[in-house]
């Protein structure tokens, strides 16, 4: 699993807008700014959590940004696996892959198997209101490296 610099944006800003989630609308500028992104960029990054269902706008003067659902229903699995895709290692983990003459013998897939299953006990086992308390409460944030 690799996080793309958009997926790096897009889970500060669900984190962001988890941070607000029962104040205002954020507006794009503010979010930007909070999390050192490119407005341009972020927009599109926005449009990307939109279309997974992770956030809605409002348009207009007093427009913005919200979660579209309580920050407990979104894991950080989910957001990652729609912005930056499978969080597998290696493709041929994944269903229906066909592109190997080895896989028969292949003693490399357990492994990576268990490196995926891992991964995602891990990421699909912490939420945005998780991670928001931990920044509320002042703790430091675990960093997972792969």
């Amino acid at each position: 699993m690799k996080i793309t610099f958009k997926g790096d944006y897009a889970l500060k800003a669900v984190l962001d807008l988890a941070l607000h989630y029962d104040g205002d609308l954020v507006t794009a500028n503010d979010l930007a700014e909070r999390i050192d992104a490119p407005i341009k960029f972020l927009e599109q990054v926005m449009l990307d959590l939109k279309k997974g269902g992770f956030v809605e706008s409002r348009r207009g003067k007093v427009g913005g940004y919200l979660l579209s659902r309580p920050p407990a229903n979104i894991t950080l699995g989910e957001v990652v696996r729609f912005i930056d895709g499978p969080i597998e290692p290696i493709s041929c983990l994944e269903d229906k892959y066909s592109n190997c003459t080895d896989m028969h013998k292949c003693v490399f897939k357990g492994v990576w198997h268990k490196v995926a299953k891992a991964t995602s006990d891990i990421v699909d086992n912490v939420t945005f209101e998780d991670l928001a308390a931990q920044v509320n409460s002042g703790k430091k944030v675990l960093a997972y490296s792969i």
